[in-house]
């Protein structure tokens, strides 16, 4: 039977109390954690490249982008010199690249609230130009 548009293909939908399959072998491993953890370090002892990946994994997580302030000299002038200063600091090293792309992230949105600003103004300008020159129509 195809499906109906507009009709779920499940409308009773995933029961309640149904495990997730993560779950469920979270639970089916969980009682043997232990000897699984300490055969996964033998096997990395004993030269298993891919139990020693494991193993450093779990050990030395990813590195990630650190939540302190950016602090970056020259960042002054317009957009343009601002967004100039992140490339040249990002090519001198002095930012990462998940550093460089915050900081132009923050400028792009800055350019976007100057413009509304700027067209806002703009159309209030037209708006009053364009009720100034209305005079009534003489019968």
């Amino acid at each position: 039977m195809a499906f109906q548009k507009g009709q779920s293909g499940n409308p009773a939908g995933k029961p309640k109390g149904a495990k997730d399959k993560r779950t469920a072998l979270r639970e089916l491993l969980q009682p043997h954690a232990e000897q699984l953890v300490q055969k996964a370090v033998k096997l990395a002892l004993d030269g298993d490249t891919t139990a020693l990946r494991i193993c450093i994994d779990r050990l030395i997580p990813a590195a990630k982008a650190k939540d302190s302030p950016i602090s970056l000299e020259g960042l002054t002038g317009s957009l343009g010199d601002q967004g100039q200063c992140v490339v040249i600091a990002l090519a001198a090293g002095q930012l990462t690249p998940d550093e460089a792309n915050a900081v132009m992230s923050v400028l792009s949105a800055q350019a976007r609230i100057i413009e509304v600003d700027e067209l806002e103004r703009r159309i209030a300008a037209l708006e009053e130009r364009t009720n100034g020159n209305q005079h009534p129509i003489a019968h």
